[in-house]
């Protein structure tokens, strides 16, 4: 039997025709190693912004019923124009809706909980060796209304439809190839992590570092799906999420623009040293510290006013 394995690609990802080329091959290379293929996407580049701008143009009060039938259209561009690309190279592949994919959701119209996953449909596409490309970030609820899942949900989309399947594996892939000790925008020497457990990955995301939505943790953690963050623009080693044990290691330092620097480890509530060490670079830069607190996987740190990047520089060099 035919391994299933879920590929994840961002908006960055299938920006434009020659970016889908891209996507289409790594996706054909691993459908020729005879695994079955379900492919999950989100709208083009900026697409969804671009929607909910015009909606907004057209009322002030856009119903979110209908805010949920607008927004999940950029998926559905995305998906079929991904299927008619794959097709044309020779591999049999079909696009399905949220709702065709059997994908049920609570009444909540953006930001709804997937209640369950009916996989009838897409097994029996599987089946005819077809590469199945579900739109992410949407199903439907008990009326028979599109909703939405919130920014980042295509990533839960992925997740669960992995969960339903007993994948393999699922690949999120987007524009950066893997989770790195800080944010390597801000700082160049941020190494990347080759693996974290699903509540480090929980507690970075928590702390506003864009990499995976929640929720996706989440279903990974209670399904046991491996998560594995790559990039679609190298062929480097990523980044994997799952159930593992960790010895005491901070593994990520997070800042975020309300003045807080979080670090995330499992065990890191053992890390006295590193803790005494924190304190004396706030010390020594004078900075107001409102708050200290420690988890089991995190130390986080809130400040009166916003922080330096230098001293984020300080403390990822401390660890």
């Amino acid at each position: 039997m035919n391994d299933t394995i879920v590929l994840k690609f961002g908006g960055s990802s299938v920006a434009d025709n020659e970016k889908l080329h891209v996507v289409a091959d790594k996706i054909t290379n691993l459908y020729d190693k005879n695994n079955n293929i379900v492919v999950i996407l989100s709208a083009q580049g900026k697409m969804t912004d671009k929607l909910i701008k015009e909606a907004n143009e057209l009322s002030e009060n856009v119903e979110t019923r209908e805010m949920d039938a607008l927004v999940s259209c950029g998926e559905q561009m995305s998906a079929a124009k991904l299927s008619i690309l794959l097709n044309s190279m020779g591999y049999k592949s079909i696009s399905l809706t949220g709702w065709q994919a059997g994908i049920y959701t609570n009444n909540t119209n953006q930001n709804a909980i997937i209640e369950n996953i009916d996989t009838d449909r897409i097994l029996k596409e599987l089946e005819q060796k077809k590469i199945v490309i579900i739109t992410g970030f949407q199903g439907i609820n008990e009326n028979m209304d599109i909703t939405t899942f919130g920014r980042g949900g295509s990533d839960t989309t992925a997740v669960a439809v992995a969960a339903a399947l007993n994948a393999k594996n699922c690949y999120i892939f987007s524009d950066v190839d893997g989770v790195y000790t800080t944010d390597p925008n801000k700082l160049p020497e941020a190494k990347k992590i080759p693996a974290l457990s699903y509540d480090e990955m929980l507690s970075i995301s928590s702390e506003g570092a864009k990499v995976l939505h929640n929720r996706c943790i989440e279903i990974g953690e209670k399904f046991k799906i491996p998560i594995i963050t790559k990039s679609t623009f190298n062929n480097k080693a990523g980044t994997v999420i799952s159930d593992i044990i960790e010895e005491n290691t901070i593994k990520s330092v997070v800042k975020k623009e309300i003045s807080r620097i979080s670090l995330v480890g499992n065990g890191i509530i053992r890390n006295t040293e590193v803790m005494k060490q924190i304190l004396d670079i706030v010390e020594k830069n004078k900075l107001d510290m409102l708050e200290f607190n420690v988890t089991e996987s995190k130390i986080s740190i809130d400040f009166k006013n916003v922080v330096d990047d230098k001293v984020l520089d300080e403390i990822h060099n401390l660890i």
